[in-house]
């Protein structure tokens, strides 16, 4: 059996609408950050799968996919801080 780009595509399909109706259905500030931190662990899942098969049809340097995909955890990571820091201080209020 092989795994082609539409396996990883449908995959993340999955876990960004999972991510989208937990989104729209919670009212949970934490669980709806972690239903964001979902859908963007969902796009870094359908970048590379397009960065792989850009490279493979391009030329072996092309990285992009995987760039992007820095750049999309450096700004969840930083989003996750910042939500979770607003939540600390609600809570002590």
């Amino acid at each position: 059996m092989v795994v082609t780009s539409s396996w990883y595509l449908t995959l993340a399909a999955i876990l960004f609408s999972m991510g989208a109706v937990g989104l729209l259905t919670r009212r949970n500030p934490l669980i709806m950050i972690m239903c964001i931190e979902l859908m963007l662990n969902a796009v870094n899942i359908a970048l590379v799968s397009f960065g792989r098969v850009h490279a493979l049809t391009a030329f072996a340097g092309e990285h992009g996919g995987q760039i992007f995909t820095l750049m999309v955890l450096a700004v969840a990571a930083a989003e996750a801080a910042i939500g979770l820091s607003l939540l600390l201080v609600i809570w002590r209020r």
